[in-house]
């Protein structure tokens, strides 16, 4: 037979592996259904778990596991460490834990605790759940270990429950020896001396005297049983396996008032006991109730107190709102989309009614009137752009984000496309003359062409799949075509700007226009997906972006065609100008023929002398 009175591992409590063991310390276990009925009293479904990695706190947390899970709750995250908590503790406050049992010897709760003032994971928001059975200074106890102070430790451990098997009875009744529980500490703290609570197992003091009293019971019992038989105790030895069951069953049937309460073991041989529920207030340990496991009976004094005035949330409770667009800067920008699609709409009209005007003609009407169409639907995607949940529905949002793409994409493809069509057709001209010019002084060898095809370009919508479009390696590809042909159009535009062609007399125009679109949207598309989270700004980016580029576009492409067509009158056809330069010239031979036949006449004159 083994009888202890400070061991508390779950595992002591195997019939099978431990036939003959019995305990005065109740095992760990025990603590368990206490804290259950807790969670409950105070609403919590999701706990979180942190141990020092042994075989008595693993064992009481896959106890506790079970227990939470028949209650209908749940333990959500579990952490463990062998002597540096850092770790587990960072991951607690990054899995938002809230309620936390830590199961630890008192060494390391100092550690883990120097490390929850580290992290901030104490205070209103959370709740640990320690053992009872450390020392009640534990916390200020000078540690080499640990590299806080003890007022950051006061402060870190403030407010946490504990829960501590009752080892000394709180009644004052009296015991079989006839001391109360009271005057047995007494006693002991005189033999003690000076710091009685330094002392190792100073605690476990009442379970070890009444581990004395159920033995020196259980073998009165024996003996008086054994004198029945005609035996002795005295004639006990290893191998007589009666006198062993006998006082097997006298130690399995005790029953008595000890100093830690009443003594009584269950099935396993484990201590039955009282579990006493304590919270840290103001640094000092108050008694806030007692769970008679047994009974399933929760005594409580009502007098615990939190810090935020009331019990923590177990979780942070994520709640839904939308966050819309602001209005006025969604009608603002509007505003400005539409007086630029009206000017969109008149240079194109200006453009198409004057078509046969040779300043025009020579300014490739087809491609300008590419540019102002796709201006109108870079424009109109501003509205889309501004619709939220403010003004439609779910349902209709995947055709907002549809519309988004492609008005962008097309209004993108349509007026940067035709201009980039414009620079690359004068660049490709001016070089081949160049290389023409060279082959005539050098006899080099000709250049190839290289083709350049123009790519829709396609913007990500802020919905639930824009990740469709722009996704790991798809989105390089996507924003990399975007910028190579930016950049080429920038490096075309910077090559083509001191040539001077007849055939496109907008160039220039044009180049400004690139270069002005180019700027916007290189730095629009990273900082919008950096605003992403920022509605109104990431809105004001891009839509801004959109509206002035196509301001620039317009005003630079079509306003100088219109002030040189008014303030100069060249509002006549391209016959009125063939007529006018016919008559020129035919003006300009006949003075030219009377200027020879006046030179004839003198030059005649000079021979005939």
């Amino acid at each position: 037979l083994q009888l202890s009175y400070g061991s508390s591992s779950p595992a002591l409590s195997n019939r099978q592996r431990f036939p003959t063991f019995f305990r005065t310390h109740p095992s760990a276990t025990l603590h368990n259904p206490t804290r259950v009925q807790l969670f409950k009293k105070w609403g919590w479904t999701k706990i979180a778990t942190i141990q020092q990695t042994t075989e008595v706190f693993t064992s009481t947390l896959d106890d506790l596991d079970q227990r939470v899970k028949e209650a209908g709750l749940e333990i959500t995250f579990r952490q463990s460490f062998f002597s540096d908590p850092a770790a587990p503790v960072r991951n607690l406050k990054r899995q938002d834990a809230r309620i936390i049992v830590g199961l630890f010897y008192e060494t390391e709760a100092r550690k883990v605790f120097c490390e929850v003032y580290k992290e901030k994971l104490y205070g209103k928001k959370y709740v640990w759940f320690l053992i009872g059975w450390y020392a009640d200074n534990w916390f200020r106890i000078k540690d080499p270990a640990i590299n806080c102070t003890e007022a950051e430790m006061a402060e870190a451990v403030e407010g946490h429950v504990t829960t501590e098997i009752v080892m000394l009875n709180p009644e004052n009744t009296r015991s079989i020896s006839n001391m109360t529980s009271q005057e047995f500490i007494e006693k002991l703290q005189k033999r003690l001396g000076k710091n009685p609570e330094e002392t190792g197992g100073f605690q476990e003091a009442p379970l070890a005297y009444d581990a004395i009293w159920a033995l020196a019971l259980a073998l009165n019992k024996t003996s008086a049983e054994l004198v029945k038989k005609g035996l002795r105790l005295e004639d006990f030895n290893y191998n007589n396996k009666n006198i062993t069951d006998e006082i097997y069953r006298a130690l399995n049937s005790s029953a008595f008032e000890g100093v830690s309460g009443h003594v009584v073991f269950d099935a396993s041989g484990s201590r039955m006991a009282w579990t006493l529920i304590e919270q840290l207030q103001g640094g000092v340990y108050k008694k806030i109730g007692y769970y008679d496991s047994t009974k399933d009976n929760l005594s409580w004094y009502n007098n615990d107190k939190w810090i935020g005035g009331a019990p923590p949330a177990d979780y942070t409770k994520v709640i839904t709102t939308f966050r819309f667009l602001s209005q006025k800067l969604f009608i603002s920008v509007s505003v400005l989309a539409s007086l630029g699609i009206l000017l969109a709409i008149i240079c194109l009209a200006f453009n198409i009614y004057n078509g046969h005007v040779r300043y025009i003609q020579n300014s490739q009407p087809y491609l300008n009137n590419m540019t102002a169409v796709g201006c109108t639907l870079a424009l109109a995607a501003v509205f889309p752009l501004g619709l939220d949940g403010y003004h439609i529905g779910p349902g209709l949002f995947p055709f907002v984000c549809q519309a988004r793409l492609w008005l962008l994409g097309l209004g993108f493809s349509l007026a940067y496309g035709s201009m980039f069509t414009k620079i690359w057709w004068v660049h490709t001209v001016f070089t081949k003359k160049e290389e023409k010019k060279e082959k005539r002084k050098v006899r080099g060898d000709p250049v190839g062409d290289t083709d350049v095809s123009i790519l829709p370009q396609l913007e990500h919508c802020s919905s639930t799949k824009m990740n469709t479009w722009l996704v790991g390696h798809e989105r390089g590809i996507f924003y990399g075509f975007k910028g190579l042909l930016l950049l080429l159009g920038i490096f075309l535009a910077y090559e083509t700007k001191s040539v001077s062609t007849e055939k496109i007399n907008d160039h220039r125009a044009v180049g400004m226009a690139i270069y002005n679109v180019a700027v916007l949207c290189l730095i629009t598309a990273p900082v919008t997906m950096i605003l992403s989270s920022q509605q109104d700004a990431a809105f004001a980016f891009a839509s801004l972006a959109v509206v002035f580029s196509s301001y620039i576009t317009l005003v630079v492409l079509f306003v100088p065609k219109m002030r040189r067509l008014i303030t100069r009158g060249e509002w006549q056809s391209e016959q009125q100008d063939t007529m006018k330069t016919g008559s020129s010239t035919n003006n300009n031979e006949e003075e030219k023929s009377r200027l020879l036949e006046k030179e004839n006449r003198e030059l005649e004159k000079i021979i005939a002398e």
